[in-house]
């Protein structure tokens, strides 16, 4: 018998913690750490293999879906056609090694293009934001009611800090008229933040594994999500992606044209 959203919510629950229980016990034994594109793009043994051990999961359980994921385990994806799982096993890497804090695991669940379920945890807090369409959103068992949606001059935008540095798709102008920036260095553990309200918004360049559960998610609460010329996400491709209150949301496209117009 298939399961409801609800009941598979809580199956992937158990999967995580799983998988928590993993990078823990990872992280009192000598690491195996690669670079990627660059010195501060990493790989290491536990990426792979928490990746695997998401990717066995759902393909025992749905075989017929097609799964996009970091390090290079899942699919070839050309299409959100049917089931599509988006996974990012450890998401902030550089984080996860350097610090062995403010890193997350990530999934997210899509049918026919539409969100169906996200689950981002905090996995040194063991806290997960969670939820979909139908279910809502929770942190744990917390039901997260809403989100107050204040201007950017009102409140604490998180950024890239890497876009910020090097004064790209107008973030400085952003920072400059928000009330506060913060930057994590984990878009999961950004999310977090805007999920529970402790910020308006996140904005970076990213792909489609680190911004497809944060997406689901804040659709499911009614924020805004948008690349940063206003359009919609791409959901197959590298890119910007704008998620915030929606007043906020508002000021940052201001912000955006009036760099376009100069």
């Amino acid at each position: 018998m298939a399961l409801s959203v609800a009941e598979l919510d809580q199956q992937v629950l158990g999967w995580l913690q799983e998988a928590r229980l993993s990078i823990l016990d990872q992280l009192k034994q000598p690491m195996q750490v690669n670079q990627k594109t660059s010195h501060r793009d990493l790989v290491t043994n536990v990426d792979k293999r928490i990746e695997q051990f998401y990717i066995q999961k759902i393909h025992d359980f749905m075989p017929n879906a097609s799964v996009i994921s970091e390090e290079g385990y899942g699919d070839e994806v050309t299409t959100l056609d049917g089931d599509v799982w988006f996974v990012d096993p450890i998401d902030g890497t550089l984080n996860f090694v350097e610090q062995h804090h403010e890193f997350a695991t990530m999934l997210a669940l899509y049918h026919d293009g539409k969100p169906v379920l996200a689950w981002i945890m905090d996995v040194m807090n063991n806290e997960v934001v969670h939820g979909g369409p139908t279910i809502g959103v929770f942190v744990n068992k917390q039901h997260v009611d809403g989100f107050e949606d204040k201007a950017l001059s009102d409140g604490l935008i998180v950024m890239s800090g890497a876009r910020l540095l090097g004064n790209q798709i107008g973030l400085p102008e952003i920072a400059k008229e928000a009330l506060g920036f913060r930057v994590y260095g984990s878009a999961g553990i950004s999310y977090c933040h805007v999920m529970k309200g402790q910020a308006l918004g996140y904005i970076s360049v990213m792909k489609p594994w680190d911004f497809a559960p944060g997406i689901a998610l804040a659709l499911t609460l009614g924020l805004a999500v948008t690349d940063v010329d206003g359009h919609a996400v791409d959901m197959l491709s590298s890119g910007t992606v704008v998620v915030s209150t929606p007043s906020s949301h508002e000021d940052i496209m201001r912000i955006e044209n009036q760099l376009k117009s100069v």
